[in-house]
């Protein structure tokens, strides 16, 4: 296996858990905020196929001597912590899954690329499994990438804490004043 390949199947371990990980948080969240119900079904849907990778993953990779336990899936779990903990609740509810779009898009790209990888060292079974998973997970940036947009059509929910509570509120707050202060310093340097 070339090192690509190698480290490109343990970057799929760590995107495929943190997408996991984060998109199950997020549609908890979306659900306790009353927003986005359908959105936040999306994301389980996607988080729950995602697992399906995970699982199946561990098989195809194992036959070729590698693992992504528990190192790669750990920092996978880790990052999905971090970016539940800090970045998601200073968002709106658009912004949170206009990122989680990214997320998925991350896992769909890679797929692609492991799949040229090993079609271009021969691997036809593992060529079969990532395209194959490919064109799953594409189903998923598809139905987050137009949920994200239609949050357009209900933009007072679009602008709605992405995280419930008292801390959800705190922190969507600090990010509004310090986009307002942003758009105030632009607008001095702009005259």
């Amino acid at each position: 296996m070339h090192p690509a390949e190698h480290r490109g199947l343990r970057e799929l371990y760590v995107t495929g858990r943190q997408l996991r990980q984060h998109w199950r948080k997020l549609a908890d969240r979306l659900d306790a905020v009353g927003a986005a119900a359908d959105s936040a079904q999306i994301l389980r849907a996607g988080s729950d196929e995602t697992r399906a990778l995970l699982h199946d993953l561990k098989d195809v990779t194992a036959a070729r001597g590698l693992w992504g336990k528990p190192a790669a899936q750990g920092l996978g779990a880790r990052i999905a912590g971090v970016r539940s903990a800090l970045l998601d609740p200073t968002l709106e509810v658009s912004q949170a899954l206009r990122f989680a779009a990214l997320d998925v898009q991350h896992v769909v790209t890679l797929l692609a690329y492991l799949a040229r990888l090993a079609a271009h060292r021969g691997d036809d079974e593992l060529e079969s499994f990532l395209t194959a998973w490919e064109l799953r997970m594409r189903i998923h940036e598809d139905a987050i990438r137009v949920a994200a947009i239609a949050g357009g059509d209900h933009p007072d929910e679009a602008i709605l804490p992405s995280t419930p509570g008292l801390g959800g509120r705190a922190a969507h707050g600090a990010a509004a004043k310090i986009g307002t202060a942003g758009e105030w310093f632009d607008g001095r340097s702009g005259r």
